[in-house]
């Protein structure tokens, strides 16, 4: 098992266990990995937003605050599979990671029967991987993620298209993807105005301690129409 997956697998093993959780013991054991292995990719997961915590003392462990997670969804198996279809075209595209993490549960929570027609039907979708549109390095899109969703402000090493590279503090406005690529729209403290950055062009980013605020949309400009967000509140 791959260290993607096997935080995957954590994740699922500690939100299974409820309020009696799990101690970096037990995980250890189930997992074949080293107690100290365990630890790591547990911050894994706190950096990455997901709500478990560390219980001190005799029969502590890690809980996962259960007021911070989604009750059970009932799914039939052709939802479940659009699911499937919709999460492999993401490829390595913003909060991937998370949507591959969420499909985990609803396959474990799923009737045999249920994810047995799914994985059928999901089966006969094919995605040529071959044509994603670029993204980021894996640890920097984290770093994005994580800063768009806690409205931090980023440190992002810049390089443009003529391999000039720069070092800016930009509070993260959205992410967006036209022209081929996908963008980070930002405000630029050195530039002093909104700038987009190409994700496969950010070298490093680095999470710092200052809040971001958001700006007026109207300062982003106007998108296309063709264009919409991700979620449309009300469907």
């Amino acid at each position: 098992m791959n260290r993607t997956d096997r935080i995957y697998a954590i994740r699922e093993e500690l939100r299974l266990a409820g309020e009696r959780g799990r101690t970096a013991e037990q995980l250890s054991d189930t997992f074949g990995v080293s107690v100290r292995t365990v630890k790591r990719d547990i911050r894994s997961l706190q950096l990455g937003g997901f709500p478990v915590w560390a219980v001190p003392g005799p029969g502590g462990g890690y809980v996962v605050d259960a007021q911070a997670t989604l009750p059970p969804v009932n799914l039939n198996a052709t939802e479940v599979a659009g699911l499937c279809a919709a999460i492999a075209l993401l490829g390595g595209q913003p909060f991937a990671m998370d949507a591959r993490a969420a499909l985990s549960k609803i396959l474990a929570e799923a009737t045999p029967e249920v994810r047995h027609h799914a994985q059928r039907v999901a089966g006969r979708v094919w995605v040529n991987h071959a044509e994603e549109v670029p993204g980021a390095d894996e640890r920097v899109q984290r770093t994005l993620e994580e800063a768009l969703s806690q409205r931090r402000t980023l440190s992002v090493r810049y390089v443009d298209r003529d391999g000039n590279a720069t070092q800016r503090r930009v509070d993260p406005q959205l992410l967006a993807r036209t022209s081929g690529a996908w963008y980070l729209v930002a405000y630029c403290h050195m530039r002093e105005g909104i700038r987009w950055f190409r994700l496969d062009r950010i070298d490093g980013a680095y999470l710092t301690a200052q809040a971001s605020r958001d700006r007026d949309i109207a300062e982003i400009g106007t998108p296309p129409d063709t264009s919409e967000a991700v979620w449309r509140g009300g469907e």
